[in-house]
C-alpha cells in the first residue's frame, strides 16, 4: 500500500542536502556490514557524486521519494549491459537496469515507499526495453532482500570476498592435498 501523498520524481539539485544526509545514513548502516564505507561528511558527498555521475554517464534516473512535504528517499537507476561472454544469439538480453541505489528514510520505513520506488525503476525499464533489473544487496541486510524478494527478485549470483593479508600480516600457509 501506497502512503497518501507520496510522490515519486525526478532529483532536483535543491535535493542534494537531504541527499548527503541519506548517503551518510546509508554508508553508516552498511559500514558495520561491509567494513569499507566512509561514514564521514566528505564520504557522503563523494559517494552521492560517483552515484549521481554514474547515472548521467548511463542515462538512468535519480529518483525521489518525496512525502509529507520531505524528501523521503531515493533510488538511482543505471542502465548497462552485460559482458560479451553473453552468447550473440541472446545479445538482446545483454542490457539490463540496475538500481545502484535504494535507500528509505527510518521514519519512513515500512509504508510502501520503497515498494513505490522499485516499481518506478521497473516502469522506467519497461518504457526502454531493457528486458531484465538487477539489484545488489550486502550479506547480513535482511530487511532489504526480504523487501527485494517480496518485489519478485530472485538470487542471480552470489559474490564473495576475501581480505588479502598485507605484508606485515601474512597469510597462514594452506595444505594442498599431495598426489598419490
Amino acid at each position: 500500500m501506497i502512503p497518501a501523498g507520496l510522490l515519486i520524481r525526478p532529483c532536483r539539485p535543491e535535493d542534494r542536502p537531504a541527499l548527503v544526509e541519506q548517503f551518510l545514513a546509508l554508508n553508516r548502516y552498511e559500514e558495520p556490514l561491509a567494513r569499507n564505507r566512509r561514514t564521514d561528511l566528505a564520504g557522503a558527498e563523494e559517494s552521492l557524486d560517483a552515484a549521481l555521475e554514474r547515472v548521467e554517464r548511463t542515462g538512468g534516473a535519480a529518483l525521489i521519494a518525496e512525502w509529507r512535504g520531505a524528501v523521503a528517499g531515493h533510488l538511482f537507476l543505471t542502465f548497462e549491459e552485460d559482458a560479451a561472454y553473453v552468447r550473440a544469439v541472446r545479445a538482446a538480453l545483454r542490457p539490463y537496469a540496475y538500481i545502484s541505489e535504494l535507500f528509505v528514510r527510518e521514519e519512513a520505513r515500512r509504508r510502501g515507499i520503497g515498494r513505490a520506488l522499485l516499481a518506478e525503476a521497473e516502469r522506467l525499464a519497461a518504457a526502454r526495453g531493457v528486458p531484465r533489473l538487477m539489484i545488489g544487496v550486502l550479506a547480513g541486510n535482511a530487511e532489504a532482500a526480504a523487501l527485494y524478494r517480496r518485489f519478485g527478485f530472485r538470487d542471480y549470483a552470489v559474490e564473495m570476498r576475501k581480505a588479502v593479508p598485507s605484508g606485515d600480516d601474512p597469510a597462514p600457509p594452506v595444505s594442498l592435498p599431495t598426489e598419490r
